[in-house]
């Protein structure tokens, strides 16, 4: 390994030790808000492709309960940060898309991500 390879790695990995501070601290923020509306559960889907992406839709349990915009907005944010920190970059080239999962009760997050590719079959046909 080079030192520009470790100077590299290390800059990874202070980064991933940022974003996961900044989950936190979101998370922290947005429990007790989502609890006082009643909700038990809440889903984001998103998707992302072409150097691009965002979250399409947001869910709850109980259903029917809208968000005030700047809460929803926040949490739009923190599920795609949450997508992001487990799959970085998962918006580039075919990308990936997913949901995440909140059980808001036991305060536990899951994530379903699925990452697009190009496949092809190859055929070569000689002396025809």
């Amino acid at each position: 390994m080079t030192d520009h390879d470790a100077a590299y790695d290390a800059l990874l990995e202070e980064m991933r030790v940022k974003r996961e501070e900044a989950l936190r601290v979101a998370r922290a923020a947005l429990l007790p808000q989502l609890r006082t509306l009643g909700i038990t559960m809440i889903r984001a889907s998103y998707d992302g492709e072409g150097d691009e992406g965002n979250v399409e839709g947001v869910d709850t349990v109980p259903h029917g309960i809208d968000l005030p915009v700047d809460l929803d907005h926040r949490f739009e944010s923190f599920a795609w940060d949450v997508a992001y920190n487990q799959h970085p970059g998962f918006e580039n080239n075919e990308g990936g898309r997913g949901v995440m999962t909140w059980d808001l009760t036991a305060d536990s997050i899951s994530l379903e991500h699925a990452f697009r590719y190009v496949d092809y079959t190859l055929s070569t046909h000689e002396d025809l």
